[in-house]
């Protein structure tokens, strides 16, 4: 795959002071894209925008909360008063959580739905008529809970899940304005999006049940993200567990349900035991 493909594009990311946000800054301005960084964490943003224009690189940043419309609407304008444009929207902010639905909170589930679903819905709202100019790409950076319900996650699945058909809707009423719309599903990832899950309260868990040495690394992430994006995918699955979900669940669903009960079952210190 050519570094050069997005050499001149305007890509905006949000969620970009860490994990896949930050790995796909630097993914992109390897290729020699202009990137507009939009995340709450200001400070953080700024260290990496400095880091890029040390080597050329043409960056903005936009401190955003994504729950906001207003940021949102800021981070947009951003991008087009430095760059004129842009030619791909990737929402990539996010949430996760841990807890039976028997015993999370409502609150813990609108916040999930706040940052990963109208998150995506007003960044998507305000950037789209620059996407539809440039015949560009919105990419929503969801999950294999997104494809199938993952038991413990009822607020992340859903959030996903609603992003998944958000985009997709996207997708149709926009084919034939030029405009390229994929969902990338990663799998575990190595990422301090597991360390920041919100537990039954709503307090953050602050640590992983999970090996991460088995994991995917966010810059692998990043890399195929770019890639799926050069060759307009629709749906972008990354791991064997990714592909395994999408192809069994078309077969045999209720296997699948026992599957992923056993497999979150033998997490430490889950929430079914």
């Amino acid at each position: 795959m050519s570094k050069h493909l997005f050499k001149g594009q305007t890509v905006v990311i949000t969620g970009a002071s860490s994990g896949i946000g930050r790995a796909l800054a630097y993914e992109f301005a390897g290729r020699g894209a202009n990137v507009v960084l939009g995340a709450r964490h200001e400070e953080q943003l700024k260290s990496i925008a400095a880091d890029l224009e040390r080597f050329g690189i043409r960056t903005a940043v936009c401190a955003t909360d994504v729950t906001k419309a207003d940021d949102c609407r800021r981070l947009i304008d951003t991008a087009v008063e430095h760059f004129g444009g842009i030619d791909i929207l990737i929402c990539n902010a996010g949430i996760s959580m841990r807890a039976l639905f028997d015993d999370v909170e409502l609150e813990v589930l609108h916040r999930l739905m706040d940052v990963n679903f109208w998150g995506t819905v007003y960044c998507t709202k305000f950037a789209l008529p620059y996407i539809q100019q440039s015949h560009g790409s919105i990419v929503g950076v969801s999950s294999v809970a997104g494809l199938h319900g993952l038991p413990g996650r009822t607020g992340y699945s859903a959030s996903k899940y609603a992003m998944t058909g958000f985009l997709d809707t996207i997708r149709i009423e926009n084919r034939r304005k030029g405009v390229h719309v994929m969902v990338a599903c990663p799998g575990f990832t190595a990422t301090n999006v597991r360390f920041a899950a919100l537990t039954a309260d709503g307090s953050c868990q602050g640590a992983t049940p999970r090996k991460e040495e088995k994991m995917m690394t966010a810059e692998e992430v990043a890399r195929r993200i770019a890639n799926g994006i050069a060759r307009h995918k629709r749906l972008l699955l990354m791991e064997f567990e990714g592909r395994a979900t999408h192809f069994i669940k078309k077969f045999s669903p209720r296997f699948l349900d026992m599957m992923f009960y056993k497999v979150m079952a033998r997490e430490p210190d889950s929430p079914f035991k």
